[in-house]
């Protein structure tokens, strides 16, 4: 990242932004998941700042994004996105969205098909009655204990044993400043998307990626995604959990840039 700055939407919200990477390079818009800011990229953003000039935007009630609490949506968040776009005259951007921002990159893709060059959705959802959600035991189990006990129980979640770090040091579990209300305003903004029926109206090139062992969004959503959307290809990276991407990010990230690399007009 080199450079962040605040960018009002069109109602008004202060919005964070921060753009990193070659500014005459094509970009690249990157969606973070539910209750995280920009900073869920940290780790993997620099593999991509070669080739792409990456955009990203803290959602409303994360990080530099501060104001009143509202009636959020996946796609009130991907018209912020558009708004993002906008300001910095972006007319076409390839878009990658993981967890929660993989449904606003549905949205995205959906209503605004023009602004989309191409589309990488990683261990996310279509929503509604079609998904297939975490099972009760697990939200059970990530409810209970104090705020520290969840944050590993998290981690678990996120990351094999074999992941080198600790919850602390994970960008992925959460911002830390939000309130619980902002909390509860995201959670509400993904569990009512449901993007089922228009998914087949997706027109950008698009990539689903999932790990195998995710239970935070379990892996059979990534097939009924690629089932929908026309000419979707689809990945599986065995053993990942929800933060396959950044844990098998020697990988992902390589799979992402050929799968830009081909369709991306004026790409690398």
């Amino acid at each position: 990242m080199s450079e962040e700055f605040i960018h009002h939407a069109r109602d008004g919200f202060p919005l964070a932004v921060q753009t990193g990477g070659p500014q005459t390079a094509p970009a690249l818009l990157l969606l973070p998941g539910q209750a995280n800011s920009h900073q869920w990229w940290d780790r993997v953003r620099g593999g991509y700042e070669e080739q792409y000039r990456t955009i990203t935007f803290d959602y409303r009630g994360t990080g530099n994004s501060r104001g009143d609490l509202g009636d959020w949506s996946t796609t009130l968040f991907a018209e912020d996105a558009v708004d993002v776009l906008d300001h910095l005259r972006i007319r076409s951007a390839a878009v990658f969205g993981t967890s929660m921002g993989g449904r606003v990159a549905q949205m995205l893709a959906v209503n605004h098909p023009e602004q989309v060059s191409a589309l990488v959705l990683g261990c996310t959802s279509p929503g509604g009655e079609h998904a297939l959600e975490r099972k009760a035991e697990t939200r059970r189990w990530l409810a209970q204990g104090t705020r520290a006990e969840q944050q590993a129980k998290l981690y678990e979640l996120f990351y094999t044993p074999d992941w080198p770090g600790t919850p602390a040091q994970s960008t992925l579990l959460g911002g830390p400043t939000m309130s619980p209300r902002e909390q509860v305003g995201h959670r509400r903004a993904s569990d009512r998307h449901d993007a089922w029926d228009a998914l087949p109206e997706i027109t950008a090139p698009t990539l689903v990626l999932h790990g195998t062992e995710d239970r935070m969004v379990p892996t059979e959503n990534a097939a009924l995604i690629a089932e929908r959307i026309p000419d979707a290809r689809l990945r599986l990276y065995p053993g990942g959990r929800h933060g396959f991407f950044e844990e098998l990010e020697q990988e992902v990230t390589p799979e992402i840039l050929g799968f830009l690399a081909g369709v991306v007009p004026g790409g690398p």
